[in-house]
């Protein structure tokens, strides 16, 4: 089995219309969510083997804060293929993946989020900031991922209630 989270970046701000897309930093809305969400996947007893993420500073923010609040201790790993990419771009980081790293999150970008996970699982929801979506493959190799072994696990965001 392996298991990968794919999170949207927490909330940013355009509050400095100066700054260019990829840096642009998480607002205060963002540096409330992305803890909360680290807390609820570390209430879940989750920890990855590996993060990766997108190096736009909203989302290595993100990566970072969540690492921090699940206990998280290796270093995140941060990819530029995941700026600005497509599902191709991320599907070939995914199954170039070690088969050692059974949990993965993949910290990054919407729209390309929503449609690697509409790949896999038919997902017809938009994933909001700090959104994080898990999909459980029912094989043992990164390289053998498909829609055909991917089950969709689990869907939480800031704003839905914890029942």
């Amino acid at each position: 089995m392996k298991k990968l989270y794919i999170i949207r970046h927490a909330k940013s701000s355009w509050s400095d219309a100066a700054l260019n897309d990829f840096e642009r930093p998480l607002n205060k809305r963002g540096k409330a969510n992305a803890p909360m969400m680290g807390e609820r996947l570390k209430e879940k007893g989750v920890m990855p083997d590996i993060i990766i993420s997108s190096p736009a500073k909203r989302a290595k923010s993100t990566a970072e804060i969540i690492a921090k609040e699940i206990g998280y201790e290796k270093k995140v790993l941060f990819d530029e293929n995941i700026y600005e990419s497509s599902v191709d771009k991320l599907r070939k980081i995914l199954t170039a993946l070690d088969d050692k790293q059974n949990t993965v999150f993949l910290v990054g970008h919407n729209p390309e989020l929503n449609m690697l996970v509409d790949y896999y699982v038919k997902f017809y929801e938009n994933i909001p900031t700090c959104g994080v979506v898990e999909v459980e493959f029912a094989c043992d190799t990164w390289a053998n991922i498909e829609p055909k072994n991917a089950k969709l696990i689990s869907f939480n965001y800031p704003k839905k209630s914890e029942s």
